[in-house]
């Protein structure tokens, strides 16, 4: 359980990260390159911790695809990115894929 923690930890320090490096405008502004920075080491520590028990392959797909999730739904909130249909079925697709990865195969840890 401990495990899955971390790699939520890093999933959400990268997410955070992410958006703060569009804030940093190009690594113009110093607040946000500080937090792109904070946000991508804690991110690749709890990484590193999760990879003591899940395989690498789970972990980086799980890592992808929820990243892929959360940081589209943080552009949409805080940029205003829209998203259309093909978009939205899109990361349908990526998170069936890691589900899927995770229930049926037995490359997965339980």
């Amino acid at each position: 359980m401990k495990t899955w923690l971390f790699l939520l930890a890093a999933i959400i320090a990268e997410v955070i990260a992410t958006s703060a490096l569009k804030a940093s405008d190009g690594f113009t502004r110093t607040g946000p390159l500080v937090i792109v920075a904070i946000g991508y080491a804690i991110a690749f520590y709890f990484l590193a911790l999760t990879l003591r028990t899940i395989p690498v392959g789970v972990a980086y797909a799980i890592w992808s695809g929820l990243g892929v999730v959360l940081i589209t739904l943080a552009a949409w909130l805080v940029y205003g990115q829209k998203l259309d249909a093909p978009a939205i079925v899109g990361m349908a697709m990526i998170v069936g894929g890691v589900v899927v990865m995770n229930v049926f195969s037995k490359t997965a840890v339980h």
